[in-house]
């Protein structure tokens, strides 16, 4: 499991209280994870600050799954 998806998940269970071991790449948010809209604010900005990475508004709240969220973040952190 590499970092980025690690801290992708610890980030997202502690917000949505969801025991880290069921989040898996596949986990949608919404569907899989119970988030709710606001949720997913939270979420985008608890990335931003986790990685020190600015997300783009709309791109970050097309962000639908665990997986799209660590490639977004890889994509856009300028330190890997």
């Amino acid at each position: 499991m590499s970092d980025t998806l690690e801290r992708v998940i610890k980030v997202t269970a502690n917000l949505l209280r969801v025991d880290p071991e069921k989040i898996t790449p596949e986990s949608r948010f919404v569907q899989d994870l119970g988030a709710e809209s606001m949720q997913s604010v939270e979420l985008a900005a608890l990335y931003e600050e986790e990685f020190d990475v600015e997300m783009d508004e709309d791109e970050a709240l097309s962000i639908k799954s665990v997986g799209e969220a660590v490639k977004y973040i890889e994509k856009v952190r300028t330190d890997l």
